[in-house]
């Protein structure tokens, strides 16, 4: 007989509230193990058993939630009458849940022949059970009717624990979604002062929830709170937020938004360029049902996007930023963009959606030398774990930030450091940039899977060349560049056949597996070729 007393088992804080889930029970005889034949419990938890510590599975088990604070009572009858000398109790917890055990318990034997019997009915059953059926309150009908259904009906309890079955697997799923933290409004909004001078004990007026004068109100009898708020800021009549929207994606594709401060469209802002423009832009996208794709189609297919970015000196000095949209945007790529376009020429990207962050190549030992650490045994230092296999060649918005070290590959492409937010970024042209695009192993290895794909290509050199250089460029190209192209290629062949370890060492960046079946030198030669191609001005400029 086993009595557990349902106290704490490790003390406040730690799961031990008198929970615990009891998987197996065994009992030897010296090297011999003893056999159960029943088991019985005064309580069990649905889906929990008495029943379940005699099955051998780890993952079944007795509980007792919903009796906790409660003593309880479990008899084992053993088949065969116990040997004389000393028995060893094994008793083991497979919760998953820290401090899941008994807190206190006592242990008895008996030589009664219907142990089971004796403890099946609680002290407060017998005592309903007693009483004339007339004097039984509704609250006694119903503590019979629970203990009918879960101790002694066949039918309920196989019911009961296929509900807990199922209940437990939802719940165990539901702990595998990852959550965040969110905010919940307080019941009574506590109230708020101005503090004078910035001293928090220093209290001034008053001061309640509400959007700025300038702006429309927040409809009557509405409360002001943060899903208010929300709700405030897409309000179709809301003047701000589609204008801040297309304007970004203005400034996406000419460099320039309408109005040049995208990070500001305040007072201290600088006024729209096309201000007409701006406000049917953002009223077309708010009746398009804030629909993104409409608005970049919209854009695109314009013929002040379409417009080309070759026009006479004087122009260009006339409107240097381009504000009067004479011509076609012309600016270098973001960073972001010109690791995906060399992934995808590629073929390497990889276009899953959604997920971890991924680690992709970056020079060793950076993160290490950023780590306060003087002692690796003492102190804890963020060693960077490269990704592997499909996650290298995901999209870069998918790439771990470390903001004291962010990727340099991104950073040299004038990426922010994410300390703060950053909406309009700036352009830089450096010599560090062709190093990135000529040396990186991002695009070493994205040049050798395109040279790859250039071999297995049928038709001549020149229509192999044809096809890459328009692969990066939306456009064939002229005879003066097949030429130099095909002139490269050709010295590109007579070097790598000359040097064949060079070839096998330029080929072995990467973690992408190689086509063994193809000629060495020859895809050195290929490979060079498309990182020609790849590291081509109008490759990496827009315009």
């Amino acid at each position: 007989m086993l009595a557990d007393e349902s106290l704490p088992a490790h003390g406040p804080g730690r799961a031990g509230n008198g929970n615990f889930v009891l998987s197996s029970i065994r009992l030897r005889s010296g090297e011999r193990v003893l056999d159960f034949a029943s088991a019985s419990a005064d309580f069990s938890q649905n889906g929990y058993p008495i029943s379940a510590t005699l099955d051998a599975k780890p993952d079944t088990g007795w509980a007792v939630d919903g009796g906790q604070g409660q003593s309880h009572v479990a008899i084992f009858q053993l088949k065969e009458p116990a040997p004389t000398g000393p028995l060893q109790l094994e008793l083991r917890f497979d919760s998953g849940l820290e401090g899941h055990a008994f807190g206190r318990f006592r242990l008895s034997v008996t030589d009664a022949p219907e142990a089971h019997g004796a403890g099946a009915l609680p002290e407060n059953l017998r005592a309903i059970v007693a009483r004339d059926s007339a004097q039984r309150s509704v609250e006694d009908a119903a503590t019979l009717r629970k203990h009918f259904r879960e101790k002694i009906s066949g039918d309920y309890r196989a019911q009961a624990d296929a509900l807990a079955a199922l209940r437990k697997e939802r719940d165990e799923f539901d702990r595998s979604i990852p959550s965040t933290m969110v905010m919940a409004e307080l019941e009574k909004p506590r109230d708020t002062f101005i503090r004078l001078r910035g001293q928090y004990d220093k209290l001034g007026d008053k001061v309640t929830p509400g959007v700025p004068a300038a702006l429309p109100p927040l409809p009557p009898n509405t409360t002001p709170n943060r899903l208010a708020l929300a709700r405030w800021l897409v309000d179709p009549n809301h003047p701000l937020t589609a204008r801040v929207t297309v304007n970004r994606y203005w400034q996406m594709y000419f460099g320039t938004g309408l109005v040049k401060t995208a990070e500001d469209f305040g007072s201290q802002g600088e006024w729209p360029s096309h201000p007409e423009l701006l406000d049917w832009l953002a009223r077309e996208f708010v009746e398009s049902g804030w629909n993104v794709k409409h608005l970049q189609r919209l854009i695109l297919t314009s013929a002040t996007y379409q417009r080309t970015s070759r026009v006479p000196k004087a122009a260009y000095l006339a409107d240097p930023e381009n504000r009067l949209l004479a011509r076609g945007a012309r600016l270098r790529l973001q960073a972001e963009f010109i690791r995906d376009q060399a992934l995808a020429i590629s073929g390497l990207l990889n276009g899953e959606i959604g997920g971890r962050s991924v680690s992709p190549y970056q020079p060793t030992g950076l993160w290490e030398e950023l780590s306060m650490r003087e002692d690796s045994k003492n102190f804890s230092a963020q060693f960077f774990v490269q990704s592997q296999g499909a996650d290298l060649y995901r999209r870069s918005m998918y790439t771990f930030w470390k903001r004291s070290s962010p990727p340099p590959q991104m950073s040299t492409f004038d990426a922010p450091d994410r300390e703060t937010c950053t909406v309009r970024r700036p352009r830089t042209n450096t010599p560090l940039q062709a190093l990135v695009t000529l040396n990186d192993p991002t695009y070493i290895e994205a040049s050798r899977k395109l040279g790859e794909r250039l071999m297995k290509r049928t038709g001549t050199d020149r229509d192999r060349v044809r096809w890459a250089f328009r692969l990066a460029t939306a456009r064939p190209p002229s005879a003066a560049e097949e030429e130099v192209l095909l002139r490269t290629l050709e010295q590109q062949r007579a070097h790598y056949r000359g040097q064949p370890a060079a070839a096998e060492q330029l080929l072995a960046h990467g973690e992408a597996p190689r086509d063994g079946a193809l000629d060495v030198p020859e895809l050195a030669a290929w490979t060079v070729l498309s990182s020609t191609v790849l590291n081509l001005d109008e490759a990496l400029t827009k315009g």
